[in-house]
């Protein structure tokens, strides 16, 4: 079959237990999700388990069911569904999905000929409750950590108990229906204690995305600042950086793909080996983007990096119109340092700022 992206899977045979992958957003937002490529790729490297990608329809299209970008199939013919979910806006994207499928909205009136429904993502992390009802079983916590597990379980669990089976058993694993209101449990989110043999990296390129044809890379997780609005440091702590080799390694694999490569962090000039990975990739001919840049951590060589790659618009973030309510939120940085950043962009041609305000 003619693929229109370079890097989807579309695994076929006998056997294969089929998954799809849910964004409860559109395409363009969830095909520039980090996260949810990185879920694609990790179920796909199972042996037995085939995963296609699934968003909410557009309604230009006039799409009448939700179905997979691989094959076409709809959501309720799937043996599991998978929802990546980044953001609270997208919990009642979840429900339009589901009854959109025709697959009950509440997990307590679906039976065995329903898809199984879980959920993940970093807006589980912070609290699942808001959809449990609707959820039969949350994996909270990295998808390194998670996935084969669950399907070990899923496997060697045929029968009745397979949930039971999978909270007891499997660390993260919250399933909302062995829970009263009333009762006092604590589950743990899993991270991974180093990310020494990990890289992550988009999987699959398209023009159709938020970012096009942009080669993403991670490069740090959390972030040491601990500003008080910001969820990303709460959630990944503490902070952990991706080695120079596995970055250096992770560029040199977007060699004929693309000449445009995203650094994706909370933190970005916060990575030890920040000069050392923009020199790596300009040298060998990419061009650099950054999620975002702290004002107080802007140095030449991040300039110089910007100038380089002929990047017309930067994005440093005030947040707050005041030195008092920037201390307030813990944004530690200063109005000398956003007046610098400022200059030192437009110095080097970047003629584009954008800047992220909070109100209220």
């Amino acid at each position: 079959e003619k693929r229109t992206e370079q890097g989807a899977v579309l695994k076929t045979g006998k056997g294969l237990l089929r998954t799809a992958l849910v964004y409860p957003n559109t395409y363009q937002t969830g095909m520039s999700s980090l996260g949810f490529q990185k879920v694609y790729t990790l179920i796909n490297q199972l042996n037995s388990v085939a995963c296609e990608r699934v968003f909410l329809p557009d309604k230009k299209t006039g799409a009448p069911v939700p179905a997979s970008e691989e094959s076409g199939l709809p959501l309720h013919q799937f043996d599991i569904i998978f929802f990546s979910i980044s953001f609270e806006n997208d919990f009642i994207h979840i429900a339009q999905l589901l009854v959109q499928s025709g697959i009950p909205l509440r997990s307590s009136d679906r039976n065995h000929t329903h898809p199984l429904v879980i959920a993940g993502g970093v807006a589980c992390f912070l609290n699942p409750q808001p959809i449990a009802p609707f959820i039969d079983c949350f994996l909270l916590g990295e998808a390194e950590c998670l996935l084969k597990p669950f399907f070990d379980l899923f496997f060697d669990t045929p029968g009745s108990p397979l949930l039971t089976t999978i909270e007891s058993s499997l660390p993260g694993a919250y399933v909302p229906s062995l829970h009263t209101a009333n009762q006092s449990f604590q589950i743990t989110v899993q991270y991974l204690e180093t990310l020494k043999d990990t890289i992550t990296t988009s999987c699959i390129l398209t023009r159709n995305a938020a970012f096009k044809d942009l080669f993403l890379i991670e490069i740090l997780k959390g972030c040491p600042h601990g500003c008080r609005f910001c969820s990303a440091g709460f959630i990944y702590r503490p902070p952990r950086v991706y080695p120079l080799e596995n970055i250096c390694t992770a560029i040199e694999s977007a060699s004929g793909r693309t000449d445009k490569i995203g650094l994706v962090s909370s933190a970005i000039a916060d990575h030890p080996d920040i000069d050392s990975i923009c020199s790596f990739a300009i040298t060998r001919g990419f061009q650099l983007s950054f999620s975002s840049l702290r004002a107080d951590l802007l140095n030449d060589n991040l300039v110089q990096a910007l100038s380089r790659s002929k990047v017309k618009t930067a994005t440093i973030a005030p947040e707050a119109g005041s030195e008092r309510m920037r201390q307030t939120i813990n944004k530690q940085i200063t109005e000398p340092d956003i007046l610098s950043a400022a200059q030192r962009l437009v110095e080097a041609g970047i003629m584009n700022l954008k800047l992220y305000f909070m109100i209220g």
